[in-house]
């Protein structure tokens, strides 16, 4: 647990703050309310939702493969992770690596809403509004969100979250590896985001395979096999449980 708490600061909360202090005393397997990524007008994450529409087909993840390809081929940004709700619906999860003013997020959310009209929220309904940070229990609903592989994620389209709780090994291997954007890339990515001109369509590049035959290492636009995340987990010296395998595979 103590090494989920480690990587979730790292990536995401700012040394210090209440979200992080909120963090470290929470307990494992405990219903836990959303929490405030910001702190003193900056933050160090960027959390986009992808909800499935009413009436609509599970598109949703069509979508979030679309923006979270596109951040990568076209502005250079390191692979982001991602979790899923625990109310259904999946939510995008970029890393920065220097606090940034709320302001310039709403900015570049906002340029992200143009380039993809009807794809995201608004981006005052995002930027700074509490979040569920997984792996989160929902006492509600008794579901949870938790961070996925990449390559899995059609597979909860239908899906409200997880049943179990998820495995901090796994969470873990989730986001062990991940980097963040830096100062100069946002701020780059923002200037074009922004420029006067409406900046032209973005096409997500398709991710490719590597030679092994086994998972790229950036987002993936097709399912993975469970062959593929054992292997990513064996990279980093996980040994997958039964139940891990259970609460991952396809549904």
């Amino acid at each position: 647990m103590e090494k989920l708490i480690s990587e979730l600061i790292r990536l995401y909360l700012l040394p210090g703050s209440p979200a992080a202090q909120a963090l470290t005393q929470r307990g494992e397997g405990r219903a836990c309310a959303p929490v405030d990524l910001t702190s003193d007008g900056v933050t160090r994450a960027i959390v986009l939702p992808f909800r499935r529409a009413a009436g609509e087909d599970a598109h949703h993840w069509d979508r979030l493969c679309t923006v979270a390809n596109a951040l990568q081929a076209e502005f250079g940004f390191p692979a982001p992770a991602v979790s899923v709700a625990s109310a259904g619906g999946y939510v995008l999860w970029l890393s920065l690596a220097m606090p940034i003013p709320l302001a310039d997020v709403r900015r570049f959310v906002d340029g992200l809403a143009r380039l993809w009209p009807d794809t995201l929220p608004p981006a005052d309904a995002v930027v700074g509004a509490p979040v569920e940070l997984p792996p989160c229990l929902d006492a509600a609903t008794g579901r949870w969100a938790a961070f996925i592989h990449p390559g899995m994620g059609a597979s909860f389209a239908d899906e409200s979250g997880l049943e179990m709780a998820p495995p901090a090994p796994g969470q873990v291997a989730f986001l062990d590896g991940l980097e963040s954007i830096g100062a100069e890339q946002f701020q780059a990515a923002l200037a074009r985001l922004t420029a006067t001109a409406a900046p032209a369509p973005v096409r997500a590049a398709a991710a490719s395979a590597p030679r092994d035959g086994g998972a790229p290492d950036g987002l993936l636009l097709k399912d993975a096999t469970l062959d593929d995340i054992v292997r990513h987990l064996h990279a980093r010296n996980i040994e997958p449980t039964f139940r891990f395998l259970v609460d991952q595979a396809p549904r």
